[in-house]
């Protein structure tokens, strides 16, 4: 009797489950046993995070549940511990007791993604938000309705400024959408404060470069200056931050910016565990041959945000999530070919376009090289990742979404307060939770 393959899939973003999910079309059950592991028992639709953060969109809308997306693959909810690249070994971790499991494979593929690069910045893990999960856009939310909550009450009048000062470091396209997402949502929500109007806001963007959204080169980037400082945002371009405390930043400049709110999206990293892989290259990334192997390791593979992946012009394919999707197919297909000692297929892929949007239903956007900018952009920018969306209950979800936030004011429910008394129950001699209803 034949024996199976085992593959291991370690990542649950868009790479990994694309790759378990052309696996199965491209392998019979007789042919692999396909495992899936992750953190996450869901893949997040990150190009609209920011829609969360700025209450644009429910918290459900961009996340689709792994199990729902997959048929025959094994799926595990667990952190990655370590890998053993050389034998192809894997330990995870999960379970309420954070109990360890080693997993062994024939092909083992590392689509782990990337997490925030803090540089070795003092305090700037500890005091700085970031915008990359889920959990990142819930908190940015609470965190912006706690402020203007702190902000209304007659005992903060002094410290107002600071209260109603938000900063984001970073001028990608995760600094700008978020940025002006967060923006338009200060500006909807502060109405429903009577001690506080919109005039109070200071919302700073601060960005090392000379332009905004260099991906999209010096003229989009002006543009998209432009029309953050004509709605109230400040920019700083070539301005880097140097220092952070609690109460605030410090520009490379020496400028001081009183605030205990700063976003981080000015740079991405590889995981710990695989920026410790022997076989990693500087930056943390694990390089691969146009077949998206490890060639020093045979049956290991890598694509997406963690791999080095070479173009046909002595480059590098960016990390997005248009080529991480391609290598999907041609990885998968690749390793179905070499259980079947079949020619392998070198992955090529050119970029098709990229897409911002700037709030205010404006957009910018450069697609087969023709930049364009606006509402034309902005609703581009919807239709495309909308037809992205996995599943069609999320995109009606998300459609329904948008023509409501076309009629409501913003939502300005706190889902987390972080004033919620925490008392135990003996400090008021009952057992009783008194919130119970006859």
């Amino acid at each position: 009797m034949k024996q199976k393959a085992k593959v291991l899939i370690l990542g649950g973003g868009f790479a990994g489950v694309q790759v378990a999910r052309e696996l199965e079309k491209a392998l019979s059950p007789d042919d692999a046993e396909i495992q899936l592991v992750s953190r996450d028992n869901f893949v997040l639709f990150t190009p609209m995070l920011h829609e969360i953060a700025a209450s644009d969109l429910d918290i459900t809308t961009i996340v689709n549940p792994i199990r729902k997306m997959v048929k025959r693959t094994q799926f595990i909810a667990a952190d990655v511990e370590k890998i053993d690249i050389e034998k192809k070994r894997v330990t995870i971790v999960h379970g309420f007791d954070r109990h360890s499991h080693v997993l062994t494979c024939d092909h083992l593929v590392l689509a782990l993604g990337s997490v925030p690069n803090f540089h070795g910045m003092a305090n700037l893990e500890r005091y700085a938000f970031t915008m990359k999960s889920l959990e990142d856009a819930i908190s940015l939310r609470n965190r912006m309705i706690a402020h203007l909550e702190e902000a209304d009450t007659e005992c903060a009048a002094s410290s107002r400024g600071s209260l109603l000062t938000m900063v984001v470091a970073g001028g990608g396209f995760a600094g700008v959408e978020t940025v002006a997402g967060l923006y338009d949502f200060l500006r909807s929500a502060i109405r429903s404060y009577s001690n506080l109007d919109a005039s109070m806001l200071r919302v700073v963007l601060i960005h090392s470069g000379e332009h905004l959204l260099p991906e999209l080169g010096p003229d989009l980037g002006r543009y998209t200056e432009k029309e953050l400082r004509k709605r109230g945002i400040e920019v700083r371009t070539k301005s880097k931050l140097g220092a952070i405390t609690s109460t605030g930043i410090t520009l490379d400049d020496g400028t001081f910016i009183s605030t205990g709110f700063v976003v981080w999206t000015a740079g991405n990293t590889t995981s710990p565990q695989i920026a410790a892989l022997p076989i990693v290259k500087a930056g943390g990334h694990v390089p691969v041959n146009e077949m998206l192997q490890v060639s020093t390791h045979p049956g290991v593979w890598s694509l997406g945000d963690c791999a080095l992946v070479p173009d046909q012009a002595g480059g590098f394919h960016p990390p997005t999530a248009q080529h991480a999707l391609r290598q999907a197919k041609t990885l998968a297909l690749n390793i179905a070919a070499s259980l079947r000692n079949q020619p392998l297929k070198a992955f090529s892929f050119r970029t098709i376009g990229q897409l911002a949007a700037i709030g205010r239903r404006t957009g910018v956007a450069k697609i087969l090289g023709w930049r364009f900018s606006g509402f034309a952009a902005w609703w581009v920018w919807r239709t495309i990742y909308l037809g992205k969306l996995p599943r069609w209950e999320k995109r009606l979800h998300v459609a329904l979404d948008w023509t409501l936030d076309l009629i409501f004011s913003k939502d300005t429910v706190q889902f987390v307060s972080f004033r919620a008394p925490k008392q135990s129950a003996e400090a008021h001699g009952s057992t009783d939770s008194g919130n119970r209803v006859p």
